[in-house]
């Protein structure tokens, strides 16, 4: 037996193992497919292991004899001579299965093409393995991969990286990708925003202090608004002023959305928060020909409709309700009349939730109201304001009082949550799964934020801080697809250790090449769940 090199089509080459009796060839056992060099280096040390255990005879040797003249007895084993290799054969393969790394050859820049596309796979693979500041990057090429690189043109790089064709080349290469994940459909699509916000205190045309997601009250910041498919995986973003109201960036979104991706005869069903409810959205929805589910804001609803709400029976967590409005919001008795459905869910839980909730703030607004009697709304910041009506006192000072009548209308509403929509076929529970999902999204802002640390942004250059934006859109998409890959193997591991454990995946550089070192065991079962 013995290991051959196959060269296949596509130009990537298989691994086998292959025997030969009677002057015929058979293929044994094909070890996998290499796609680089540094592939092939493992699948043929993977092979050579394999080999031994099939054919133990062809590697025996006399361990007695004198002098030491095996391979491995000449190898410097030192730790200069090891170099990690886990970021390539893990997010370096997932990096080019994506498919987006010639897009930069157009890019008119200092460097080569080649350059480019390192430069730009480096940035992508060092925000999922090492995310932080770009010097990050820096120092992970000079200590591990003995390649010098300064800051300054890793910063001149960026400066060239961002323009808008770029953008919507790379936004169509993810988008094609994520297509083809969820099976070359996109029956529904998720839309929301969340704020980035930035260490300097200085504002421009971009960076402007606004309502901030994340408690950052006194720090500039922008608005990322993003489209994802049902399990996460991302297809569009855009960048707005950190001032911008998030309702208004929908529509916008969407023109763009179905422009860039042809989506005329096929467009999906649009689910959102309540936060992108407003009548201008809808109209634009409606008069383009989407159907949408978005989350409604029960507690806020006209009056007679609360109170119709309020005297429904929900005898348990299962049943539902709809209610047909018309464009005034107002009840249709009559389906043919109707504009909207208003699907109601009710949830025990929810409602414990509700009244903890509303009892601990008004608790700490009637403290305020009893020990700063000069008191205004606009100091009072709290969604339970509401419940605060303004009278006179017997020497005509302004005092605050509880409206006891809108806090028990809204008692009877506490555990109901409502969905809009457009669409009259789907079921009820179709309408609250499809808006359950939405969690998508927003574990989607939540690994941006902590595992791979979009935020805090430090650049201060448009350039440069929507091409950290669009580095972080094409990391998020590679490592979605990571960890949806991980967590369908039953890999209970957390994504530190995971990272950590591609990190200690070495070779060993010798004058005639890299040795890969067998993998451990978990470090086997993620590779084998990636590929």
């Amino acid at each position: 037996m013995f290991i051959r090199e196959k060269k296949n089509p596509s130009g990537s080459i298989s691994i086998q193992i292959i025997s030969k009796k009677n002057g015929k060839y058979k293929v044994i056992e094909t070890i996998g497919c290499a796609k680089n060099d540094l592939e092939k280096e493992i699948l043929l040390f993977k092979a050579k292991e394999r080999l031994k255990e099939l054919d133990p005879k062809l590697f025996y040797f006399d361990e007695n004899k004198k002098g030491d003249n095996s391979f491995f007895g000449k190898i410097d084993f030192s730790n200069d001579r090891l170099v990690p290799i886990g970021d390539e054969i893990i997010f370096g393969r997932m990096y080019d299965e994506l498919g987006c790394g010639n897009i930069l050859s157009e890019i008119k820049h200092l460097y080569s093409k080649n350059e480019k596309n390192f430069l730009f796979k480096s940035l992508v693979i060092s925000k999922i393995l090492y995310p932080g500041s770009k010097l990050y990057l820096k120092n992970y090429l000079f200590y591990f991969k003995k390649i010098e690189i300064t800051e300054d043109k890793i910063y001149r790089f960026l400066d060239t990286l961002y323009n808008e064709e770029i953008k919507r080349q790379i936004e169509e290469c993810v988008y094609k990708s994520s297509l083809k994940k969820i099976g070359g459909k996109l029956v529904v699509c998720f839309y929301d925003v969340t704020t980035l916000h930035f260490e300097s205190e200085s504002e421009d045309d971009l960076r402007i202090i606004g309502f901030s997601k994340e408690g950052k009250l006194n720090r500039p910041q922008v608005q990322l608004g993003l489209f994802t498919t049902t399990q996460g995986y991302p297809l569009a973003y855009d960048v707005y002023e950190g001032n911008k109201f998030e309702g208004h960036t929908l529509k916008e979104n969407i023109e763009i959305f179905q422009k860039r991706f042809n989506l005329n005869g096929n467009k999906p069903i649009i689910v959102a928060d309540k936060g992108m409810l407003n009548k201008n959205n809808l109209n634009f929805l409606e008069n383009n020909g989407y159907f949408y589910i978005i989350g409604a804001r029960i507690k806020n609803l006209p009056d007679e409709l609360k109170r119709y709400i309020s005297n429904l029976n929900f005898l348990s967590d299962s049943q539902t309700y709809e209610i047909y409005l018309d464009k005034d919001n107002k009840i249709s008795k009559n389906k043919r009349n109707a504009k909207y459905r208003l699907v109601l869910s009710y949830s025990t839980q929810r409602m414990k939730k509700d009244r903890y909730l509303r009892k601990k703030h008004l608790n700490k607004l009637q403290l305020k109201i009893e020990n700063f009697p000069n008191l205004t709304k606009a100091d009072l910041k709290s969604p339970y304001k509401k419940y605060l009506d303004l009278g006179n006192d017997s020497d005509c000072k302004i005092q605050f009082k509880l409206n006891k009548e809108k806090i028990r209308l809204d008692e009877k509403l506490d555990g109901i949550k409502g969905y809009f929509t457009n669409d009259f076929n789907l079921s009820h529970n179709e309408i609250i799964t499809h808006y359950a999902n939405l969690h998508f999204i927003e574990e989607a802002f939540r690994i941006s934020k902590t595992d791979l640390k979009i935020r805090p942004i430090y650049h201060r250059l448009e350039q440069r801080i929507k091409a950290h934006i669009l580095v972080s859109f094409v990391a998020y998409a590679i490592y979605r697809d990571f960890t949806l890959k991980i967590k369908k193997h039953n890999i209970n591991i957390s994504r530190q250790i995971l990272r950590d454990l591609i990190k200690h995946i070495f070779a060993i550089k010798t004058d005639s090449g890299l040795i890969p070192l067998r993998l451990s065991k978990i470090q086997q079962q993620i590779y084998d769940a990636i590929f």
